[in-house]
Formats: C-alpha cells, structure tokens, sequence
C-alpha cells in the first residue's frame, strides 16, 4: 500500500502533527512526511547543535569566540537550532498565514518559578522569527506568563504538562490573556497545549511498581490516553481556544488511539519509521472510551487521580507533581547545561 499510515492520518483525520527534532537531516525528513510544526526544547537543541556542528560552524564559532557567561552562551546556541529551523518553515507559515508552520523556543527550565526572567525571555525569543511559539513551563509561575505573552501578542506553547487539570489552567489563562488582548486592540497569541502522554505512563509506572498497586503493564499503557481522551472531551465540551499537542509517544497506540482528534501530535524520528514502515487499522479512535475497569484500577493509585480529575490539583502544586520535577531536571541537565558548557 503506497500510502502509510502517517499519511492517511494526515489526508482522513483532524489530527496533524510537529516534528520532534532540530536535527537539520531528521528535519528535512520530517518535512517531506508531511510535519506542520516543529518541537524543540533544551535537550533536543543541545543534540542538533552537537550533531550539525559541522553545518553550522560558522555560527556557533562566533558565540563561542565572544566567551559569554554560561546562561547567556546557552540561549545563543539554542538560538541557532531554532532559528535555522525557522527558517525552513516560514514557507509553510506565511502560505496558511500562521495556522501551521510553527517553531517553538523554549526558557530555561532552571527558571522556571522565575516570572520575571521567563517573560523576559520570552519578549526576546519571539523577536527571533514571526514563527516562534515561546515554550513555558505548565507551573504556577509560568501560567502567568503565559497570560502576559498571551496579551502582548505572543504565541506560546505550554509545556511539562502532564494532567487534566495542567491543560484546563492552561486554557483558562489563554482566555484571559485573549480578552486582555483584545481589549488593548492587540491580536493575541495562539497556544498549544501539551500533554507529556509516554512521561506521565513512564511516572505511573514507577509508582505502581513502588506501591505494589493492582494495575497491569496494559493498565498502565492506558493512563496517559485516559488522561487525554478526558483533557480533549473537556476542551471540546467548552469551545478552548487553545490546541492540545501531545508530545512523547512512548508506544503506537499513542497515536492509533487518538487518531481523528482536532490536536497536533509531536512525534520523534524514530516513531515517525513506525507510522511510515508499519501499517495500523486505519479508523478514527479519540471517541473509543478507555475502559471502566481499567480506570476502577488506574484511580486505585492518587497520583493517577491528581493527573485525571479537572480538580486533582492546584497550580501551586502543578511544579511539584512528580514528572515535573523529573522532566524539569532532565531539561536542565542534559539539556541547558550541555549548552553552557558545550565546546
């Protein structure tokens, strides 16, 4: 069958997807699949300036040739890969005037409870190129600037989210910066949504393990989809402006059983060979509902339940949930710090 799966969730469904790679070779692929957007954030970004070295010699020679302070080096190279990456959509950008064609930049994740610095940064990052979408974390601090850039014109893209109630403060903030907006006579900025779908099965893992809890691998498999299938139910139920985006797959079924949604998929090169090499019944599945007894079991564990419920949390509590931490020190350590100290 010429066309793959990839394809045919592109031509038949609602459902377009972000290439999850700054890799100048892996972005070139992804694009002819058929991507619209682009994921970066400082793990990635540290792994295209170390692979394209070589091919964009000229501009990182000259930020390590100034001998910046550590934070600073760090933003100039992240620069680089995003904005040569930018570069490569704008076509697609300026030919659908700005639905599609994104590329997101994202803070520091060492200041990510930093209001002040984040939005500084962010007025910064989107001067790079009309397509960035400024990537803040899902915390307290950063919901707040999320509605000041939202107000100011800024598109953004809401990342480190995991649950429900994340993605409903994250829309409920793009409202009110959307009405701040418009009120000041400001277009406002778009926002993406995201739902870390593979990072939250990834933590609930551990904590069934650790609990010894009455769920299955199968159960467990099923936790991010239920969380999002009841995050996209809730978006549609209440007209939210902004787009969820669903970011690390850590299965097919991530994807097969989301297809047909009105959401964007981030998908990794590696994943992206599965859709093309690999066929998969082709069949809308957002509607297919998560079985009873499977969430009967999942809401044995709390940690699932904080993530499910429109209510489990707070946003106070939002950066202290568990796979915030975690992907938090997992952006900073083998990400932004690889970029301060890369040679």
């Amino acid at each position: 069958m010429s066309e793959t799966y990839l394809s045919w969730v592109i031509a038949n469904t609602k459902t377009c997807w972000w290439h999850d790679s700054g890799e100048a070779e892996e972005l070139r692929r992804g694009l002819d699949r058929g991507a619209v957007g682009v994921t970066t954030n400082p793990f990635l970004s540290n792994i295209a300036v170390a692979k394209c070295r070589q091919l964009w010699s000229d501009d990182i020679d000259a930020v390590l040739a100034q001998k910046l302070p550590a934070e600073t080096k760090a933003e100039a190279l992240m620069r680089i890969a995003v904005t040569r990456t930018a570069e490569k959509l704008m076509p697609q950008f300026e030919g659908v005037e700005g639905e599609n064609g994104w590329v997101c930049a994202q803070v520091n994740p060492l200041r990510a409870g930093d209001r002040d610095c984040m939005l500084m940064l962010a007025r910064r990052f989107t001067k790079w190129s009309p397509n960035i979408a400024v990537k803040l974390p899902a915390t307290y601090a950063g919901l707040d600037v999320l509605e000041e850039c939202v107000a100011e014109g800024i598109t953004v893209t809401a990342t480190v989210s995991f649950t429900v109630p994340q993605v409903i403060a994250i829309a409920e903030r793009h409202r009110k910066g959307i009405e701040r907006a418009r009120q000041a006579g400001i277009k406002p900025g778009k926002c993406f949504s995201v739902l870390m779908i593979g990072r939250l099965d990834d933590y609930l893992r551990e904590v069934a393990h650790d609990n010894r809890a009455p769920v299955s691998e199968l159960d467990i498999q099923q936790s991010g989809l239920a969380v999002t299938k009841r995050a996209y139910e809730l978006y549609q139920q209440r007209g939210y402006e902004a787009r969820l985006l669903v970011a690390a797959l850590r299965g097919h079924y991530h994807l097969t059983e989301l297809a047909g949604a009105d959401l964007v998929m981030s998908i990794a090169p590696p994943w992206q060979d599965v859709f093309v090499n690999q066929d998969f019944p082709r069949e809308e599945r957002i509607d297919a509902p998560i079985a009873h007894d499977v969430i009967d079991r999942l809401r044995t564990m709390p940690e699932f339940v904080r993530a499910y419920e429109p209510d489990g949390m707070a946003p106070e509590e939002f950066v202290t949930y568990g796979p915030t931490q975690r992907t938090l020190s997992q952006f900073s350590e083998v990400g932004w710090k690889l970029l301060e100290t890369f040679q």
